[in-house]
């Protein structure tokens, strides 16, 4: 050995799996003097979930709710970062297996959070938009405003069909959606669209549960169905879809529902990983993992946020898959390896909910705190106040305050953009002619 290597200090190398709410904030937090980071993500950005439905909805651009990783960590001599996707684990040789090769560890930490679950129905997978990353949020921005252009040349009896969209869950995501799609069907697409009569396009929003928001208060499920109602979104609970061929929606209680748009936002399961043993398995494809959240069966190996299935006594069937459970089960798990390899006590995880929130639309929202539930515009500018804080720079909060600010006052914003290839839009052209004929010359009749 040289000299000069015995001078250097080998620090122990965690790898991360997975650059979520969750892994991200575990890298952060981590004591960098100690460690060395590779952070194995399949996008190179950070992306912020919870307002991926603006960008749906042409509320916000990508850009303002997406942070490249290695601007996050730039300048960092002890974080390297790897833009590849993970093949399996091998916690026997302590490697991680990817495209671009193996990568070894002395920790592995597994946030991969989770994808969108279609309870094993290949129809639905195939045909229904999902919005799970800021792709599927362009996707389907692309898509919506492409089905109005559409709508303009469509034959008169094929025009309920392109005026229909129907949103499968109403969770957080779903409410919102719906709220968002509602205002933009009374305020921007007449505008944009005059010729085009509106009060034909026709919102659904289907749930399985007896509720809308069904995991918040009372209070809160009845104010949200109260403005979704009011704002002429067609609700429907207690009712499951059966399958959906990019046409016909068939619903549990013998409806059919004829439809160019179907957006699926009712459950998540996990992103599964090789290589773990079986007693580490849980339900939904999550990681069984202790109260420090090393998973079961395993030394070095931990699993956080959505993907992390933890039993407690407030939570004998695990935490809620939010964001709050992830970004501080990472900041535990963060002190304690560096606690660990100092020889003090470890401390053990417990989620304390400091409440839940939604919102519907301009000035309607509604807000679970644990000892207060309230809605309306308060509420409102609660969760424009929280959802900004969580954003990561100052600069992006600044950006998106100015949207929503411009949207408020003008109700309207100049981000409905369809980006599209052109021999992407040709191939749209030839399905649309072939499907539903030649385009009408519409110019009186719209």
């Amino acid at each position: 050995m040289k000299p000069q290597e015995l001078s250097i200090r080998k620090k122990p190398r965690i790898v991360v799996i997975g650059g979520g709410f969750a892994g991200l904030q575990f890298v952060r937090r981590l004591d960098k003097s100690m460690f060395d980071v590779l952070l194995i993500d399949k996008v190179n950005h950070h992306q912020f979930q919870p307002l991926f439905y603006q960008v749906a909805t042409s509320q916000l651009e990508p850009a303002s709710i997406s942070f490249p990783l290695r601007s996050i960590f730039y300048g960092s001599m002890s974080v390297q970062i790897r833009l590849t996707v993970v093949d399996s684990i091998d916690t026997e040789q302590k490697k991680v297996h990817t495209g671009i090769g193996a990568f070894s560890y002395d920790y592995l930490v597994i946030a991969l959070g989770c994808k969108t679950n279609f309870f094993g129905n290949k129809n639905m997978e195939q045909h229904v938009f999902t919005l799970k990353s800021s792709v599927d949020s362009i996707r389907l921005r692309n898509h919506i405003l492409m089905t109005f252009e559409r709508t303009i040349t469509a034959p008169p009896e094929q025009k309920d069909f392109f005026q229909t969209l129907v949103i499968v869950g109403a969770g957080p995501t779903g409410v919102e959606l719906a709220g968002a799609y509602a205002e933009i069907r009374k305020v921007i697409l007449p505008k944009d669209y005059p010729r085009i009569d509106f009060s034909r396009f026709t919102i659904y929003l289907i749930e399985g549960s007896e509720h809308t928001l069904n995991s918040m208060s009372a209070s809160s499920r009845k104010a949200s169905r109260r403005y979704l109602e009011k704002m002429g979104v067609k609700i429907k609970t207690s009712t499951f879809v059966k399958d959906y061929d990019g046409r016909t929606l068939l619903l549990s209680n013998g409806e059919s529902i004829e439809a160019k748009t179907v957006i699926w936002a009712a459950g998540v399961i996990g992103n599964k990983i090789e290589g773990l043993p079986s007693l580490a398995e849980a339900p939904g494809n999550r990681i069984k993992v202790d109260r420090y959240n090393k998973v079961e069966g395993l030394e070095d190996v931990y699993a956080l946020g959505d993907i992390a299935y933890m039993e407690t006594p407030r939570y004998p069937r695990a935490h809620p898959q939010v964001a709050n459970v992830a970004i501080n089960q990472a900041r535990n798990l963060a002190r304690n390896i560096s606690r660990r390899l100092k020889g003090k006590p470890l401390k053990e995880y417990e989620y304390i909910d400091l409440g839940s929130m939604a919102t519907i639309g301009r000035n309607k929202a509604v807000v679970d705190f644990p000892f207060l539930s309230f809605k309306g515009f308060f509420a409102w500018v609660i969760w424009m106040f929280l959802h900004l804080m969580l954003i990561l720079s100052v600069r992006n909060r600044l950006v998106i305050f100015i949207n929503w600010a411009w949207l408020y006052l003008t109700k309207s914003t100049s981000l409905r953009l369809i980006l599209m290839p052109e021999d992407k839009l040709r191939e749209e052209n030839a399905i649309h002619q072939q499907r539903h004929g030649q385009a009408h010359d519409n110019h009186n009749s719209i």
